[in-house]
């Protein structure tokens, strides 16, 4: 089947909810893809920052394979090695004491907004329900996580949406700060913006984030969901600002492209969700579980540090692109294998349309950026590769 034939018979049977490019992929190696017609692309998006050791990495292969010999599924009503043997390497360095796990970040956002509200509850604080989050913010697409997101566009048409979140300035402590009232319950916040063009916050916003909630007898939820996982040269995102979030969430790199999301959190807070208060059908699948276990172990074995010095080449690359743009690219901002160029004027989806052309595939973040999200063991090669490719789409967009 051809790129054109797979498309058209998309057309007749998907919903039409997506802005897909015109190329069915069918295989996929490394930092490398192939599609239909069997062209070759260099893949800078990495199933939008899902990828994080690249396409069909042996070890997760294996992993895969192994447990598809074993047990492909169970309730949870019973154990499961794997998803024990997972939840054992994400609470190992402290940062969580508890996990659970779901099928998305979406239904890990949804989880973390229903143990707030339980939390708050279950210590004689029923009328704490409000969450304080983030204009520009993105959590999900199911109801609770789309009110939590700070961006309209993704609210029209599905008004009313549930009660009980406002947003604040990303970046503006002295916001957070006068919006905490009685009914305030959490803070949520990406410590990264992502699908607001990959934006950093201002030194001492985080932590002060985590003492405002310690004042205010408020979670602090921090969504890790894109920078998890190495994304950003540390395993978590948030370990750049040395604080301790209360609650926090995982998906898309967790199991390197199958589906899988975490919820995590202190024990204290995950106490609160008792026998019969939250499931998840899928969640915590052997198979998924069996993955994830695999990219964690990589990541401890070298992935993490690979991935943070390629971080450092792409980002030299990326800087003198900037610098030899004559103006086009005004700034290239995020961290570690999660960039984003913010450019001069609107020709953000010329840029990713010409790309395509020239076998290199990124992302657009509204009109004016481009976000990368390559795999943390990317080549040198294909960094500069990838980097030249990218200099001339935009200039030729």
């Amino acid at each position: 089947m051809s790129n054109a034939s797979i498309a058209e018979r998309a057309k007749q049977v998907l919903f039409p909810n997506y802005r897909q490019a015109p190329i069915a992929l069918v295989r996929g190696l490394g930092s490398r893809v192939w599609d239909a017609d069997g062209k070759e692309y260099l893949d800078f998006l990495g199933g939008i920052a899902t990828c994080a050791l690249g396409h069909n990495h042996p070890a997760v292969r294996r992993a895969v394979e192994a447990q598809l010999q074993e047990l492909w599924h169970a309730s949870n009503l019973v154990y499961t090695e794997p998803q024990v043997e997972l939840a054992e390497r994400l609470v190992s360095d402290g940062h969580a004491e508890r996990a659970f796990f779901c099928n998305s970040g979406a239904e890990a956002n949804e989880g973390a907004l229903k143990l707030v509200r339980k939390w708050q509850r279950e210590n004689g604080h029923p009328e704490r329900f409000e969450i304080l989050c983030a204009e520009q913010s993105f959590h999900g697409r199911t109801m609770g996580a789309l009110a939590a997101t700070g961006q309209p566009k993704y609210h029209r048409g599905f008004e009313p949406l549930p009660e009980g979140f406002k947003h604040l300035p990303f970046g503006d402590l002295a916001a957070f700060t006068a919006a905490v009232g009685e009914s305030t319950a959490a803070i949520l916040v990406e410590c990264i913006q992502g699908e607001a063009g990959v934006r950093v916050p201002p030194p001492g916003f985080i932590a002060g984030l985590r003492k405002l909630a310690d004042e205010r007898g408020l979670l602090l939820v921090f969504d890790e969901v894109q920078g998890g996982m190495g994304r950003t040269g540390k395993l978590f995102s948030f370990e750049w600002e040395n604080v301790e979030p209360d609650v926090f969430t995982l998906a898309k790199s967790l199991g390197n492209g199958l589906p899988i999301g975490a919820l995590l959190a202190k024990e204290r807070v995950a106490r609160v969700f008792q026998p019969g208060t939250h499931a998840s059908t899928f969640g915590g699948n052997p198979v998924t579980c069996s993955a994830a276990v695999a990219v964690y172990d990589e990541l401890e074995n070298g992935a993490l540090v690979r991935g943070a010095l390629g971080a450092q080449r792409l980002w030299r690359g990326l800087e003198a692109l900037k610098a030899d743009s004559g103006g086009l690219v005004e700034q290239v901002r995020g961290r570690g294998m999660w960039v984003g160029l913010q450019l001069a004027d609107d020709r953000a989806s010329r840029v990713l349309a010409r790309a395509r052309d020239l076998s290199l595939l990124v992302n657009a973040i509204g009109d004016r950026v481009i976000r990368l999200a390559p795999s943390l063991l990317v080549s040198d090669g294909d960094i500069d590769e990838g980097v030249q490719r990218l200099a001339e789409a935009i200039r030729t967009a």
